[in-house]
């Protein structure tokens, strides 16, 4: 996550997959949840670095561009599970 540190993205991360976890009816760990969040964010903002050139700033920015990478790749992993 972009300007973050390393605990402060670790919370953001947690709170983003648990808010994508609920989004998405899904039934994960805290593990799984803080994975998802930092991984779903750091996909999603190399998305919008490709596309537009910038991504949203902040802590509440990371945020939400987090729960959207993390229901991305719920999403997608369950499109490629069959489970849809």
């Amino acid at each position: 996550m972009e300007g973050l540190g390393w605990i402060l993205t670790i919370i953001i991360g947690g709170l983003a997959g648990w808010i994508a976890e609920k989004i998405m009816k899904a039934d994960h760990g805290i593990l799984t949840n803080i994975v998802l969040g930092i991984v779903g964010a750091l996909v999603l903002n190399a998305i919008l670095l490709a596309l537009i050139g910038s991504t949203l700033g902040g802590i509440i920015g990371q945020l939400i561009i987090a729960v959207i990478g993390a229901s991305l790749l719920i999403w997608v992993y369950r499109a490629i599970r069959g489970r849809g």
